[in-house]
């Protein structure tokens, strides 16, 4: 049958296209050519008179460098005698100074008597043949200013240091397990302490292969994960935030049964006794064991039972326990207590091509009363009171309800209203978004990062690109300084240390 489709579909492509060639040779206007639509610009339009009574009440007040000011007194010229001194006028240049620094360690040596070897130890942040300096500047380079490997070998050459677009890397991708450790120490203090998340991905290439890069965050932390899946079961993987476990519990039993595991599958998994399992192979030879992995029905038992192993570990390790989860209606998302981005909503409105008056006027009434209420709603989060909540539901109704004639329309308004809850749960939860736009902001370095420099080829480098970029987007959000985070962390000279930044992350998210 999905054969027999395919090819009638097929035939339907090819006789419209022998149409449109049969309307050129005779001189007769072919198919209208679409023009690709715009952003509508809903968040941008219900956000501006907020945005100028800001401006309005904002004044710009003196800037002064952050960097410590060296006084330098000039003296005058040519002053005739019998002038009073008035003081000084200030004139404030900033000015930058890149030198190379080469330092030779004479360490000492000592052999003791019972022939050992003693050499006196580097000083703190010396492991190899690069300081600290140069490494946090070439990872800030990197990962923050967007720059690739042989443009930064070749300008640290300009500046005369000794170093190969090899060592370039290496610095790159070595010493980063510190790093992604830190990065993984947010994200689970984001899942465990955060009101809600958003999230989103994009492709992404790694090892020759197309993958997709996924992004998770708030706003006060970012954090990144590359994979080659972007499957419901590899964004419950990510949700474990570095945890390997599966485990059967309450809430993974009620998982399964939500998504339409058959009976006998679950009945089989709830009756053995083990219930923890510390890696994949281990889930997926108790699968072997009860004979699940040979079942072939739909829905595929394998895949659900494995969704809701992993969150049940999700559960297990505390993580969005109360946490919703933001997206833009992907379906691998949709899990847990879960908002959808009105933004993307209203866009499926705005896409709709219309050929006539009639379906234009039906769609640009929609499109006004859909605007309306999301400014009415952007009142609510601000204030909320019960009285409205309701009104606001009933006039969702209203809206998605009605029938206007144009059946494209009509069927996505159909579309739009089964997806109530998750565009209303701002109702009930008003701290969190109306949109996905912080995601879609966040995740754009990693779209710059692909057209710079393409592929990844190694796991570490992957791992290092998306701790990096995940660490720059975090550090901005926490108002700290990425240069001062990279100084503090490789041992260089810093005004003053940075505290770990998970911490500051569950305090944000707490607050």
């Amino acid at each position: 049958m999905v054969a027999l489709l395919g090819k009638v579909a097929s035939l339907e492509e090819k006789v419209a296209a022998q149409a449109e060639e049969i309307a050129r040779l005779k001189g007769l206007k072919g198919k209208p050519e679409i023009k690709p639509s715009k952003p509508s610009g809903m968040e941008k339009e219900t956000s501006r008179r907020a945005e100028r009574e800001w401006r309005e009440k904002r004044r710009r007040g003196a800037k002064k460098p952050s960097a410590p000011v060296e006084e330098r007194v000039i003296a005058g010229l040519d002053i005739p005698v019998g002038s009073r001194f008035k003081g000084y006028e200030s004139f404030t240049v900033q000015d930058l100074k890149i030198v190379p620094q080469v330092v030779c360690y004479r360490r000492e040596r000592w052999l003791t008597p019972d022939g050992r070897t003693i050499i006196a130890p580097l000083p703190a942040g010396i492991g190899d043949h690069f300081g600290p300096e140069i490494k946090r500047f070439i990872l800030a380079q990197y990962h923050q200013g967007q720059t690739t490997v042989p443009r930064l070998a070749e300008f640290l050459r300009m500046l005369g240091m000794d170093i190969s677009k090899r060592q370039v890397v290496r610095i790159l991708t070595d010493a980063t397990e510190t790093f992604v450790a830190e990065a993984r120490d947010i994200l689970r203090a984001g899942l465990t302490q955060g009101k809600w998340i958003s999230v989103d991905d994009t492709g992404a290439r790694h090892r020759g292969r197309n993958g997709f890069c996924t992004q998770i965050g708030n706003d006060a932390f970012t954090y990144f994960a590359t994979t080659f899946s972007k499957s419901r079961g590899n964004f419950l993987g990510l949700l474990r935030a570095g945890h390997g476990d599966y485990t059967l519990n309450d809430q993974a039993f009620a998982y399964m049964r939500r998504r339409s595991l058959a009976g006998p599958v679950t009945a089989k998994l709830s009756a053995h006794p083990a219930r923890h399992f510390a890696d994949e192979a281990a889930w997926h030879a108790h699968l072997d064991d009860l004979g699940i992995t040979q079942m072939n029905v739909r829905p595929d038992p394998v895949t659900i039972a494995t969704e809701g192993a992993l969150w049940g570990a999700i559960m297990a390790h505390g993580f969005i326990k109360n946490t919703v989860i933001l997206s833009d209606d992907a379906g691998q998302f949709n899990v847990g207590e879960h908002a959808l981005c009105w933004v993307h909503a209203e866009r499926l409105v705005h896409k709709l091509d219309t050929f006539t008056k009639a379906t234009r006027i039906a769609k640009e009434k929609v499109r006004s009363l859909v605007w309306w209420f999301y400014a009415d709603l952007k009142a609510y989060c601000a204030a909320p009171d019960p009285r409205r909540k309701a009104a606001l539901k009933a006039r969702f109704d209203r809206i998605f309800k009605r029938r206007t004639g144009f059946a494209t329309l009509d069927r996505l308004l159909e579309r739009l209203h089964a997806n109530k809850p998750e565009l209303l749960r701002v109702l009930d939860r008003p701290a969190i978004p109306l949109h996905t736009n912080g995601s879609e902001n966040d995740i754009r370095c990693q779209v710059i990062r692909r057209k710079i420099s393409g592929t990844t080829r190694s796991d570490p480098g992957r791992d290092a690109r998306d701790a990096f970029l995940g660490l720059a987007k975090t550090c901005r959000k926490l108002g700290i300084s990425f240069w001062d985070y990279l100084g503090d962390r490789l041992g260089a000279d810093v005004s003053s240390a940075v505290p770990e930044l998970h911490k500051l992350v569950a305090l944000r998210c707490a607050a």
